[in-house]
């Protein structure tokens, strides 16, 4: 499975980490920036993780900045993109089984363990295919046509 990931410049140290744990995990990593602590503009990221995921040329997304609202708000503007800010396991779940969430981001405040966590919940979970989340789903892809 190949996974993007990518980060503004409050995520550096989070993204190397967890990039180490999801190679450790055997997932084919894409890094999609940034590499620096210079300021920059986070939808530029999640705009590229995202095209990635619409394109099909990643299975999933990960997503990270500081709260992970404003990364989870710009991927989202990527037609065929759904991501969710994830901050528990339990979220992580809920939107791959209702929500068949294709990119997931994620706060740097947030404990690393924690985040590891999250993510492989994220991962492992498949989506619920039952009639009324896929047509919850479809409405939401015929919307943004």
């Amino acid at each position: 499975m190949k996974i993007g990931i990518a980060t503004d410049h409050r995520g550096i140290e989070v993204k190397q980490e967890l990039t180490n744990y999801l190679k450790d995990l055997g997932y084919n990593i894409v890094d999609y920036g940034t590499n620096s602590t210079d300021s920059v503009d986070y939808p530029d990221y999640a705009f590229k993780v995202g095209e990635a995921v619409a394109n099909n040329d990643i299975d999933f997304g990960v997503l990270i900045c500081n709260t992970g609202i404003g990364m989870s708000i710009a991927a989202n503007k990527v037609k065929g993109v759904r991501c969710a800010r994830v901050i528990d396991e339990y979220d992580a779940k809920m939107t791959r089984i209702d929500n068949d969430a294709n990119v997931i981001a994620l706060s740097s405040r947030v404990a690393l363990e924690k985040l590891k966590s999250v993510l492989k919940v994220f991962l492992e979970t498949p989506h619920n295919s039952e009639e009324r989340h896929d047509r919850r789903i479809s409405k939401i892809d015929n919307y943004e046509r």
